[in-house]
């Protein structure tokens, strides 16, 4: 087997320049909460493939269905010949998600695809064109999913032009919006929506419930219920973006069962199918079936093997009780980074949900983003063992997204290596 300095050696020759990673290591395997490279060295895995493998890498039950999958078919398009297990996941998704109502779901490729049909769903729907989204967003790298995204470094730097009627708001950010109540800060962003805008012309307003790459962003209470309020009565769809947050992750399956949110339409991808490829759009059924025959859907949407996963996980989900498990995690995680907050002047905020944790660094006694500061405490985690994750549109702050079957042993040992990074 080639070693991780071969690898990136052929890498460097193979593999474009723009794709980067955050360790300079390969993979051999990956289990629980640990990943293992080429060379035998392990990771205490806080990144699970960005949220991605909530029920572990290769759980059981997923392998099991999937090879179960292959042996019988690997793909024969959806909208060519259809199968049960597309609409199977699309069962389960609409038995999930938030609110009683008549739902319907289409299953894609990966979550920039979820958020551009969703927008195509909701325009087709209401006949309106624009699309309102938040400060800190991140929506995808395709060219719409990119107009909706914030950060411009290393997202959208001079890939423009992006596609129009995409309007940006500001965000609930408790810590850099002078502590506003989530009421007020709903009040200031409709203000501008109706105002620069025009509710008449707003086809959705898409959100994730706490933002992801944007820096674990968890608005005030009360911003999001008053956001649903307005767009109901406006006649605007609700879009949330559950693609970082969903499937167990923040301690209920999706983060939006927190106020009890129910939005006309969720994005999904991630965490759904233990590793696969997989996305989805679920809705009310009104919106969802308002499409034509065949505008939506594309060729590999709902692939067996991922669908069979997928099913897997959720199956897996379930029997773990792994929303329970995430707020084991919040809890034990929790703990540690305030304590590790107490003795560094340098963390401004902890924040998160359940096993969707993060800090937040300044330069010491301001408010001034410290992602020098940041990116050395990541770097000194690799170096001692543990895989982290820096995100924030100032790149100022370090997430926490543990796969929700890491032991009690790998979590404690992997906070410990955490805390000896702060110094």
């Amino acid at each position: 087997m080639a070693t991780s300095e071969e690898l990136h050696k052929r890498r460097a020759e193979a593999v474009a320049r723009g794709v980067g990673s955050t360790i300079p290591a390969y993979v051999d395997r990956a289990g629980g909460g640990t990943i293992t490279d080429v060379d035998g060295r392990e990771w205490i895995d806080f990144a699970a493939g960005i949220a991605v493998t909530n029920v572990g890498n290769s759980a059981p039950r997923v392998v099991e269905a999937v090879r179960a999958q292959v042996e019988r078919f690997t793909h024969t398009c959806f909208m060519v010949a259809p199968y049960e297990s597309y609409v199977a996941v699309c069962e389960q998704l609409n038995a999930l998600t938030p609110g009683g109502f008549g739902k319907r779901s289409a299953l894609f490729n990966s979550g920039a695809e979820a958020v551009e049909n969703a927008v195509k769903i909701a325009r087709h729907a209401t006949g309106r064109p624009a699309v309102v989204v938040f400060d800190h967003a991140y929506h995808g790298r395709t060219n719409l999913t990119m107009a909706l995204t914030a950060k411009n470094m290393p997202y959208k730097h001079r890939f423009g032009p992006f596609a129009g009627e995409v309007y940006r708001v500001p965000m609930s950010y408790p810590l850099r919006d002078g502590g506003l109540d989530g009421a007020t800060a709903a009040a200031r962003s409709i203000e501008m929506i109706e105002k620069q805008v025009g509710a008449e012309n707003v086809a959705a307003l898409l959100i994730e419930p706490i933002q992801g790459e944007g820096g674990f962003v968890v608005p005030a209470e009360g911003f999001l219920p008053a956001l649903r309020e307005w767009a109901t009565a406006a006649g605007v769809v609700f879009v949330a973006d559950e693609i970082q947050t969903g499937f167990c992750r923040t301690g209920d399956w999706f983060a939006c069962e927190h106020e009890g949110v129910e939005p006309d339409l969720i994005t999904l991808a991630k965490g759904i199918a233990g590793g696969l490829p997989l996305a989805a759009v679920t809705g009310r059924a009104e919106l969802m079936d308002a499409v034509h025959v065949g505008g939506l859907g594309g060729t590999y949407g709902g692939n067996p093997i991922a669908c069979a996963a997928a099913l897997a996980s959720i199956e897996t989900m379930r029997e773990l009780d792994l929303a329970a498990a995430a707020r084991r995690i919040g809890a034990v995680m929790g703990e540690r980074l305030r304590a590790i907050a107490a003795g560094d002047p340098g963390v401004a905020e902890v924040r998160g949900r359940g096993a969707m944790l993060a800090v937040e660094i300044v330069v010491p006694g301001t408010s001034t983003p410290d992602p020098a500061a940041t990116a050395a405490i990541s770097a000194a985690c690799h170096a001692a063992g543990l895989l982290t994750l820096t995100c924030g549109t100032y790149g100022n702050v370090l997430r926490f997204l543990p796969p929700l079957v890491i032991s009690d042993d790998e979590l404690g040992r992997g906070l410990d290596i955490l805390a000896a990074a702060f110094g």
